[in-house]
């Protein structure tokens, strides 16, 4: 951040900054053309994503005590069934998203990494869990880790499925979001909207969310 004015001769009556930063820092959103797999799509990039796509009912999939008992943790079609079976149904146009807890190690960067000389260990899902939600026509899947794959994901095949599945099917990612724990299963309203970017690939964003007080 680099300052322009703060109330000096520069501007005597107003204060602003000019930013330089990634488009994939912080909590974060994954546009389709982040990816090679998403590169074609023409709506596809954060000015031309319609703007009803940044907001929907997102389901939560709790595995804090998954991810801590194994940071590479894997969620797998079967955990989404039987998370299905207990909450109810993944429906067409919703976000899922994967509690993990992950955020709590925000204050350490050696934490929240968590490589070695193996390669990172972070939690993320299998490629068979995200063809699946795909199938069920979802928009968009996040995670409270650096980027949307767990961190073994370059092993996979294909590589990186969250991001190469995700991205093919012109849906959308959202990284290193925090406080899922604060968020019920299902019934809160997911608001992720990037910086409008000409032909951005992603954005910084404050990811909110709406939850009933009932």
């Amino acid at each position: 951040i680099h300052n322009i004015s703060r109330y000096d001769k520069n501007g005597p009556w107003w204060a602003w900054n000019w930013l330089k930063l990634g488009e994939h820092s912080g909590t974060h959103f994954d546009a389709p053309q982040h990816w090679i797999s998403g590169k074609d799509y023409p709506d596809g990039a954060t000015d031309t994503i319609p703007a009803q796509n940044f907001v929907g009912p997102v389901n939560v999939i709790d595995c804090s005590k998954e991810a801590a008992a194994d940071p590479d943790f894997l969620l797998t079609v079967d955990h989404i069934k039987a998370w299905e079976a207990k909450h109810g149904a993944i429906n067409a146009g919703e976000w899922v998203v994967m509690r993990t807890d992950w955020y709590k190690r925000n204050g350490s960067e050696a934490e929240f990494l968590n490589a070695n000389e193996t390669g990172p260990h972070t939690p993320g899902p299998t490629a068979e869990a995200i063809q699946f939600l795909i199938s069920k026509d979802i928009k968009g899947w996040g995670s409270e880790t650096i980027g949307t794959d767990a961190g073994k994901a370059g092993g996979m095949e294909p590589p990186f499925p969250a991001h190469t599945l995700m991205h093919k099917a012109n849906r959308y990612g959202l990284a290193s979001l925090c406080n899922l724990d604060q968020l019920p299963p299902k019934g809160a309203i997911l608001i992720a909207a990037p910086l409008k970017i000409e032909h951005g690939t992603g954005s910084p964003i404050r990811a909110l969310a709406l939850v009933s007080k009932q």
